[in-house]
């Protein structure tokens, strides 16, 4: 089955930078596109930047700026780049992908969300 494994998440100072990496691995023809979402206790889910296969980016008003979503279709990794990071983006980073995979039939198109991982920001 496809999986996706998060990475790179940590404790850092407030105006410190961190780099997330998602893998996608197993029976793979195409991913379609690849997303990081955040979830701070007691909040919801919420987006935090997509990108296609054909390079289109999308960022939350927040985000904009600081963070930077970026491919590498061989290696099937999405990295999420984080400057100037502030108390207020401690939470749980999820990637997320659309991916068509291979099937005992043929090929399917699926979502897979990974297990998450976290990102503290605190003096």
């Amino acid at each position: 089955q496809v999986q996706l494994v998060e990475s790179g998440g940590g404790l850092v100072q407030p105006g410190g930078s961190l780099r997330l990496s998602c893998v996608a691995s197993g029976m793979i023809f195409r991913i379609n596109a690849m997303g990081w979402y955040r979830q701070a206790p007691g909040k919801q889910r919420e987006l935090v930047a997509t990108v296609t296969t054909g390079g289109t980016t999308n960022y939350a008003d927040s985000m904009k700026g600081r963070f930077t979503i970026s491919e590498d279709n061989a290696k099937n990794t999405v990295y999420l780049q984080m400057n100037s990071l502030k108390t207020e983006d401690t939470a749980v980073y999820y990637c997320n992908a659309n991916i068509t995979r291979y099937t005992s039939y043929g090929k399917g198109t699926t979502g897979r969300w990974g297990q998450g991982t976290q990102v503290t920001v605190s003096s």
